[in-house]
């Protein structure tokens, strides 16, 4: 099974040992991974960067705010944000988005924030990932709004009205481990209506690990349980699915990988 994770995190708070993951990574199928750097707190944007410089052939990082931290970033941030995101290893802006779940920083600061990093991505030709969370028709009104067509919905956990209007404005859906769990009925009929062609696979390492190891440790390697998880859905072959899926990721990103 050939298969790209399309959004992890790898901190070190949470995998002190990089080269440990990767090799069971490898080990599971995976061919690449792209590992999202994220501002941790005020001029401090993470270690995705440094990991991704110390594994090339197999991470490719890209950088954003998260929406709960919008309202933490400074203008210092912001230009810390546009001068890494502007570097060519750097495959992508975000992620960025709406969180109105947890609503960690004010609405209409995470929305500001939103559209900051949709103007970054478009001025410089790269595609956006998006966290979204209780807020799909405001999220979809800013993409449509700031004219930005091309990027992904990473973690998408939507219903199919939700998958049809970010596939109508050019979007990915990438789908996480939530897929495997109980009681996702409308997101599995998203994943079942969506076209194979725009589907990605991820696994939001170390968050929303997939049945069997759900409640536990996320980590690149158990994306194949999604993979399997979305063939059956689409009643296609895994091996099929995932290399699809992948093949879509690189399009997508620009990934420079190849099997």
């Amino acid at each position: 099974m050939i298969l790209i994770d399309s959004h992890c995190h790898l901190e070190g708070k949470d995998f002190p040992v990089p080269a440990d993951v990767i090799a069971r990574a490898r080990a599971a199928g995976l061919v690449h991974a792209v590992v999202v750097g994220l501002m941790q707190k005020s001029g401090d944007f993470g270690n995705a960067l440094e990991v991704a410089a110390a594994n090339p052939g197999f991470l490719t990082p890209t950088i954003g705010i998260h929406p709960h931290d919008a309202a933490a970033a400074t203008e210092d941030d912001w230009a810390t944000l546009a001068r890494l995101a502007a570097q060519p290893q750097v495959c992508a802006v975000g992620e960025t988005g709406l969180d109105f779940y947890y609503d960690h920083s004010p609405r209409d600061v995470q929305a500001l924030g939103f559209r900051r990093q949709c103007a970054l991505a478009k001025q410089l030709g790269k595609p956006l990932v998006v966290h979204v969370r209780d807020a799909h028709a405001e999220c979809a009104e800013i993409l449509k709004s700031e004219g930005v067509t091309r990027g992904m919905i990473h973690c998408f956990t939507g219903d199919t009205a939700a998958a049809r209007s970010y596939l109508d404005l050019g979007f990915h859906l990438s789908i996480s481990g939530v897929v495997t769990y109980k009681k996702t009925e409308p997101l599995q009929a998203a994943v079942a209506f969506a076209p194979v062609d725009r589907l990605m696979l991820e696994t939001d390492s170390p968050y929303l690990a997939p049945v069997p190891y759900r409640g536990k440790t996320n980590e690149p390697s158990f994306v194949q349980h999604t993979a399997a998880k979305v063939a059956a859905l689409k009643a296609l072959d895994p091996d099929a699915l995932a290399e699809t899926a992948a093949r879509n990721s690189k399009a997508l990103l620009g990934l420079n990988v190849s099997w």
